[in-house]
């Protein structure tokens, strides 16, 4: 073995190195899924006129099905950031409660020409949608277990002469490029402002964003490795206090820049490299962490709204609700996408409907995004070209004048493309991919580097799911392009027979 790569503490494995996904699932989570859902469904049934409709049994049915995952997740059955856990949880969400919450609220998106009856395209939505979650989890399943018998892979080690040279200077080129940024605006001030007055101002900055983002990352990354190196033994008040450390670093190098989804991921991030390279995080500190999330998503809506310099509790409370910035906005439209799903369906379905299908061309826009404008300014347009037609009427579709900022999901770009009975297929893509990072995970030796990508790699499940083709692109290049090539280069390839 090189004798540059970090092996000191090999035998101090971290206690959630036995992450592996049993295989075969315990009756248990299917007893335990099946009787919470029949139980919250009866109960809301009882409480809630509306309730009483026929989209509740394929809702109920939804919830069911992937709430086995969710259940294995309370249960223990899995790591706390096994993707197949965190999916689980995410989809109790998004095809059982959610419908059920737009119901109850009486909330939907504002769309010209809505359904009179939401609940109907509600339930068509979850008669797809349950057939998808079965195509899901048997391609998850399948990706799973269809290397159980192939030989040892190679380990991953950290070379620690790459790491210091590779890491020192990503972390200087990317202060240096925030630098650049706040120089360019007129300072913290001036790159407030801009955002505030003249976001276009940050038009084809991408690259150069993407750069100058990743230093909280990589600061995230330098520390654990040092702290693992030094055997440093971290309490809840340790860990705690470094994830605040690291918001605050994260505001300073993006967040302020207005994006909530920047700072919740590269959150996401950090608490898994605790996780997987320190020490398992606990559940009642991670159920506090996802309070205080919920309410820094919450509350950082209104900063989208007022900025920083003009922030008033009160003014900004009102100024959110006539915007549209509520707490059930935020469940429904932050984490949700069964309004705009069943809408869809009842556009598409409608007889009167001049939509035409995409046929995949806002995959194609989305790859495309991968190119700097700058070199290819007539790019394909994504998914906001075809969702604009399809809310509106063919042709409503106008660059910077008529554009739809839904985003619509897995099922609902598929709606957008090939319509809905290739809804329950596209599923097969989030499958593969749960089940690869899954596969992945449980087969890392506590040491491994690639522990330390892994957090990423499971939140890359979240935009598979909820988000468009776009968003997944601009997921991968934004927040992993700059960290994940310091980890590949840093790393030396270990042959599994020399590591045992």
């Amino acid at each position: 073995m090189n004798s540059n790569a970090f092996t000191s503490i090999d035998d101090l494995p971290l206690s959630h190195s036995a992450m592996a996904l049993p295989h075969r699932r315990d009756l248990t989570s299917l007893f335990f899924s099946v009787w919470t859902c029949a139980t919250i469904a009866f109960f809301w049934l009882v409480l809630d006129e509306e309730i009483r409709h026929w989209f509740i049994v394929p809702v109920t049915m939804c919830g069911m099905l992937i709430g086995i995952d969710a259940a294995a997740w309370f249960r223990g059955e899995v790591d706390l950031f096994n993707p197949v856990g965190v999916m689980g949880l995410l989809g109790a969400h998004l095809f059982f409660l959610a419908p059920l919450l737009h119901v109850t609220w009486n909330y939907w998106m504002y769309c010209p020409g809505a359904p009179a009856d939401w609940r109907d395209w509600l339930g068509g939505m979850a008669i797809l949608n349950f057939f998808g979650i079965a195509i899901y989890r048997w391609s998850c399943g399948f990706i799973k277990n269809c290397t159980r018998n192939a030989p040892p892979r190679p380990v991953w080690k950290l070379s620690k002469t790459r790491l210091q040279w590779l890491l020192g200077l990503a972390l200087s080129i990317t202060a240096a490029a925030q630098f650049y940024v706040y120089l360019k605006f007129g300072g913290i001030s001036g790159y407030i402002d801009a955002y505030m007055t003249t976001p276009e101002a940050f038009e084809g900055m991408g690259w150069q964003l993407m750069i100058s983002e990743s230093f909280p990352i990589l600061a995230a990354v330098g520390f654990a490795i040092y702290a693992r190196h030094r055997q440093w033994r971290m309490g809840n008040f340790s860990v705690a206090l470094f994830l605040l450390v690291f918001c605050i670093v994260q505001f300073l190098f993006g967040g302020l820049r207005g994006s909530r989804s920047n700072t919740i991921w590269a959150l996401f991030w950090a608490t898994g490299i605790i996780h997987f390279w320190l020490r398992p995080m606990g559940k009642r500190l991670l159920y506090a962490g996802m309070a205080a999330l919920v309410m820094f998503v919450y509350v950082y809506g209104f900063f989208k709204e007022t900025g920083i310099k003009n922030l008033d509790v009160q003014q900004s409370i009102e100024l959110g609700q006539k915007r549209g910035r509520t707490l059930d906005a935020m469940i429904l439209g932050d984490f949700g996408r069964a309004d705009i799903q069943a809408f869809l369906l009842y556009r598409l379905m409608s007889p009167s409907s001049d939509y035409e299908y995409a046929w995949g061309r806002t995959y194609a826009g989305a790859i495309a995004l991968s190119i700097p404008k700058a070199i290819w300014p007539d790019r394909p347009a994504t998914s906001v070209k075809a969702g604009t037609d399809a809310q509106h009427y063919m042709g409503a579709y106008t660059p910077k004048l008529m554009e739809s900022s839904k985003v619509y999901g897995l099922a609902g770009e598929t709606l957008l493309n090939f319509g809905p009975f290739a809804v329950p297929f596209s599923f097969i893509i989030f499958g593969l991919c749960v089940g690869w990072v899954h596969r992945l995970l449980i087969h890392l030796q506590p040491l491994d580097s690639r522990l330390l990508v892994m957090p990423f790699l499971v939140n890359l499940c979240f935009p598979v799911l909820i988000g468009d083709s776009d968003n997944i692109i601009f997921f991968i290049l934004k927040q992993g392009f700059v960290p994940l090539s310091v980890i590949f280069l840093s790393s030396l390839r270990i042959p599994a027979e020399v590591e045992a």
